[in-house]
């Protein structure tokens, strides 16, 4: 396919006619679902992969011996800085990074640092590590954030990341989480896009894989059951579940198909730039103009380092 690409899209069709040779990626979280495809295709089309995962038995039985496999835990910033420490000492460039793993809609608890687990997890763990890698990137590097349509639950919360004075609900921590994937690649992006180094995020659209499997039997049933409900009292089309390899081609597009200049900064889903989503819309699809404000950007990251209590320079 040779485009134009859209939801039903999928990773093949997307990098079909690409030779990746020469191309090196880090995709964090390979031990399942859109990990497992992402550096399968990628793999597939002649790039260098390698992957990272809290059980390194268990991705190497669902990637086999063409990826080159790190242990790394995100929900710990020694591991993080572990990880880190060893591919800086390794001392090869990364073409691109997808920031893939995460948590979804977890009961409340606390990271082994002491923070809030979504948040810690999802945003912290990759916050840290993609900015300790930084020296690996080059001009023409990109940065892949997976965010979710979850970002649309929640604004950012900066006066209470570990929600002890707010009521904790697990999709609205997710939402809080998924809003922070995307205000940092907005910042990340600001930061270095005069060194030709790019950063976007991605919606990859609903896959039942396992991030949830921390929700309740039937909960994400009736949760698409009223966004499509909702959709149809916009008059929008509803909300279609994606296969994995469906799931996985956004990422793709914005990391090696799309035009850096097009996607840099930006929220993507469908394999397209993704339209602003008005504040009472309950319909799937589009961005909260919050989880692009360049304001609240700068302000996460000023809150990150403080909490992961290191500086990175701009």
């Amino acid at each position: 396919m040779s485009g134009p690409f859209g939801a039903t899209s999928t990773t093949d069709d997307v990098l079909d006619g690409l030779d990746l040779s020469g191309l090196r990626v880090l995709v964090t979280g390979i031990s399942a679902g859109l990990g497992v495809e992402t550096a399968r295709a990628l793999s597939a089309h002649g790039a260098k992969v390698v992957g990272t995962a809290r059980d390194i038995a268990k991705g190497r039985r669902v990637t086999g011996d063409g990826i080159e496999l790190m242990e790394l835990d995100l929900a710990s910033l020694a591991s993080v800085r572990a990880c880190a420490d060893t591919l800086l000492q390794q001392g090869d460039g990364f073409d691109l990074i997808i920031a893939n793993a995460g948590v979804m809609a977890t009961p409340f608890g606390l990271t082994e640092d002491g923070f809030e687990t979504q948040f810690g997890t999802n945003h912290l763990g990759h916050f840290l590590l993609v900015n300790r890698l930084y020296p690996l990137l080059k001009a023409g590097s990109r940065v892949v954030m997976l965010s979710s349509a979850g970002h649309r639950e929640s604004d950012i919360g900066l006066d209470d990341p570990n929600f002890e004075r707010t009521d904790y609900t697990p999709i609205g921590a997710y939402g809080r989480s998924k809003t922070a994937n995307i205000l940092f690649a907005v910042e990340f992006d600001r930061r270095h896009k005069a060194e030709g180094i790019r950063a976007v995020a991605v919606h990859p659209g609903g896959i039942l894989t396992e991030l949830s499997r921390h929700m309740e039997p039937g909960a994400l049933e009736r949760r698409l059951a009223q966004v499509n409900e909702a959709a149809r009292a916009e008059g929008r089309p509803g909300f279609t579940l994606k296969t994995v390899a469906q799931g996985a081609a956004t990422t793709l597009w914005a990391g090696v198909r799309s035009n850096p200049d097009d996607v840099g900064g930006l929220y993507c889903e469908d394999c397209h730039v993704a339209e602003p989503a008005p504040a009472d819309s309950k319909a799937p699809g589009g961005i909260r103009p919050y989880a692009l404000d360049p304001e609240r950007a700068r302000a996460l990251w000023k809150l990150s380092e403080e909490m992961v209590g290191e500086r990175f320079p701009a």
